[in-house]
């Protein structure tokens, strides 16, 4: 645990401005991001006596080891770069909205020739236009099976458009008359946009005129007694108000409204979201997140506009934002809302009426989206907590192990060894930081080689990043840090700094496991000796009776088979075990369909395609001259020599066997990717089966 005054910045060093300041943790990991109108009172409110400071705060600061900060012009310039580094660098102590982009909205793709209507989900794209965020994507699909036969934009994708383009012939919902049909030129390009605009506008709300106007016409029709165009017309109108029906009016005025509604407690908030265009609700979302910080309902109002609005523009940002309290102080994010949108944007406490009622309604939704979070995840929460807290106890490592790293080795008789590494974190899967290796140093099958390799190049790398970052002194030893370092000159960075990203090993572990029992273990340990890393814990799991083994000991440990530590373990292990069997598994079956033209250098899929697109065969291609070779588009001399090289060097495939007859079949048409590698006989059998079973 740090102390902040170790690295508390000396007395005229802060400027009275407004900025955005970075506090770092020993590994020079971004651990929390915030702005302030006077960076020099905002700092000097962490520094005080860690009594007086909350214990999320106090937590933070104690996990930091450096401070810096960027000075900007204004407040909302301090705004935009708080929400841009919040982004860039996910910082643990920053309140993070989780499941925001997995809601799903209806898209009209208007940046195509022949727009498309489609379910989307993720980031937005530019020239594509959005409408939701909606709850299931079932209900985007009714919607649009509604409005299709009022507007027949195309739905399809785009394989299905060029397939029916060349043949001449729409799909179904082309003969049903709910697409145009534009692929088999039915309507123009042109007219196709329009109704695309026209589907659009019903979406964004105006749908009176729409209305009105199909009345009208379906009136006219029946005077003129063309009663089946006016059936057609009646059924048309049926089918928009149905539509229409399944988002109610909440507010008369045809208000264009986002209302945002807070429900918190001590620990976690849910933030629930409706968006209304037009009077009626288009869209919900909501999401829940930890209050890892000490923070406000008008702060997490403001973390919710960031996360709402930092990537969008124009009309995706309302006129009218609701909200539940102000943001203090409230002009900076109102400017920043208003040049977002390129026009003046209200932010405000809704006090009485129509928009009261209806924040009310969005804070219950929000009040049983916490109930029904926490009622998820309390046993697991409690769980997790628990399995760390006997894995300290059982190990007795000085704290849990909130970052745990397994490695597994996996090969078949002795081919394509390698390993897999696999972190949790909190007891839960960090799947992107992951990582595979392939075993370098040695040939065949030996598992505690492997592992002693395996360990060493990982932290290897992760000594490496540690002193690339400077947290080492010059000419120091591990762990002996120059506590002066940084304080000669304000920490003052720039925009285009690049430091503070989580790099690929630039984080240690406090326990490694690894699959196996004493002989895997004493590995790993041997290993993290002779780098000379002494605190990082290090056990096996064996397989067998499910025992952990730690480094030097006998006798393992036993853990209940009812522990929750036990059961975390496991499930650390066996993930290792999948992530590392899925990539010997896929460098088995890449080595199995390799040919001769694989041992060319720098030929790749493109090249390899067109010349056995060209000869046929890699039996023709053998037997081609040099300058045949030439004549493939892309190939040039000194390629077809290394090829013709390439191909008397392999040996020929043997030749195939009719299993029932004996007879030696005619290879004349020899594929380019042989099923086996060169000169090994084909085989029936699953790799598994001809020579064992994957470990």
């Amino acid at each position: 645990m740090a102390d902040p005054s170790s690295y508390r910045p000396k007395p005229g060093e802060i400027p009275d401005s407004p900025g955005v300041y970075r506090f770092r943790d020993e590994h020079r990991r971004v651990i929390y991001v915030g702005k302030a109108k006077s960076l020099r009172q905002r700092l000097a409110n962490y520094f005080q006596d860690l009594a007086g400071l909350h214990p999320r705060t106090r937590s933070m600061v104690t996990t930091a080891a450096s401070v810096e900060w960027t000075v900007v012009s204004t407040e909302v310039e301090a705004l935009q770069l708080e929400y841009s580094w919040i982004k860039e660098y996910d910082p643990r102590f920053n309140v993070k909205y989780r499941d925001d982009k997995s809601y799903p909205y209806l898209a009209v793709t208007m940046n195509e020739e022949f727009p498309r209507v489609q379910v989307m989900r993720g980031h937005k794209k530019k020239g594509v236009r959005y409408f939701g965020p909606y709850t299931h994507a079932w209900a985007i699909r009714d919607t649009v099976d509604l409005l299709l036969r009022v507007f027949p934009v195309r739905t399809c994708s785009a394989g299905v458009f060029k397939n029916a383009a060349r043949t001449g012939r729409p799909c179904l919902l082309g003969y049903i008359d709910k697409c145009s049909a534009p692929c088999v030129d039915r309507i123009s390009a042109e007219d196709h946009r329009g109704l695309a605009e026209e589907f659009s506008d019903f979406m964004t709300g105006r749908t009176g005129a729409y209305l009105r106007r199909l009345e009208r016409r379906m009136a006219q029709a029946a005077e003129e007694m063309e009663y089946e165009r006016a059936a057609r017309l009646r059924d048309d109108i049926a089918a928009l108000k149905k539509a229409m029906e399944k988002s109610a009016v909440v507010l008369a005025d045809a208000t264009d409204a986002d209302l945002i509604a807070v429900a918190e407690d001590e620990l976690e908030a849910a933030v629930q979201i409706f968006h209304v265009r037009g009077g009626r609700v288009r869209g919900q979302r909501g999401w829940v997140t930890d209050k890892v910080e000490e923070i406000t309902t008008g702060a997490l109002v403001e973390h919710a506009l960031q996360q709402l609005y930092g990537e969008e523009t124009g009309d995706a940002v309302p006129r009218e934002v609701l909200v539940p309290a102000l943001p203090d102080p409230v002009e900076p994010v109102q400017q920043w809302l208003t040049g977002r949108r390129g026009s003046g944007v209200s932010l405000r406490i809704p006090q009485r009426g129509d928009k009261r009622a209806l924040m009310e309604t969005v804070e219950r939704n929000a009040q049983q989206a916490l109930v029904l979070h926490k009622t998820k995840r309390a046993s697991d929460l409690t769980t997790r907590s628990r399995a760390l807290e006997e894995i300290t106890d059982a190990l007795e490592l000085d704290s849990a192990p909130l970052r745990i790293e397994c490695y597994d080795i996996s090969h078949l008789q002795g081919d394509d060894v390698v390993a897999s590494m696999v972190v949790f974190e909190d007891g839960l899967a960090r799947r992107s930081e992951y990582r595979r290796f392939q075993i370098k140093g040695f040939a065949g099958q030996d598992d505690v080689r492997s592992m002693h390799e395996v360990i060493t190049r990982r932290f290897r790398r992760y000594l490496a990043e540690k002193e690339r970052t400077g947290e080492w002194a010059d000419g120091g030893e591990p762990g002996a840090e120059d506590s002066s370092a940084g304080l000669a000159e304000p920490p003052v960075t720039t925009l285009t700094e690049d430091e503070g990203r989580p790099r690929r090993f630039a984080y240690p572990p406090q326990l490694v496991v690894v699959d196996g029992g004493a002989p895997q273990v004493a590995a790993a340990q041997r290993a993290l000796d002779e780098l000379g890393i002494d605190d990082i814990a290090v056990c096996g799991l064996a397989k067998r009776l499910e025992e952990v083994w730690l480094p030097g000991e006998t006798d393992p440990v036993v853990l209940p088979r009812t522990s929750e530590g036990l059961y975390l373990l496991q499930r650390v292990r066996d993930e290792a075990h999948r992530f590392a069997i899925t990539y010997q598994r896929a460098k088995r079956a890449k080595r199995f369909r390799a040919g001769p033209l694989d041992e060319v250098p720098g030929l790749g899929e493109t090249r390899k395609q067109a010349l056995i697109k060209h000869f046929g065969s890699v039996k023709r291609l053998r037997s081609a001259t040099i300058d045949q070779i030439c004549e493939v588009p892309g190939i040039g001399r000194k390629t077809a020599e290394t090829i013709v090289a390439a191909l008397d060097r392999a040996a020929p495939a043997a030749p195939a066997v009719n299993t029932a007859t004996g007879e030696i079949m005619d290879d004349t048409e020899e594929p380019g990717q042989a099923t086996g590698s060169p000169g090994e006989p084909v085989s029936t059998g699953a790799p598994d089966e001809r020579r064992g079973q994957d470990r």
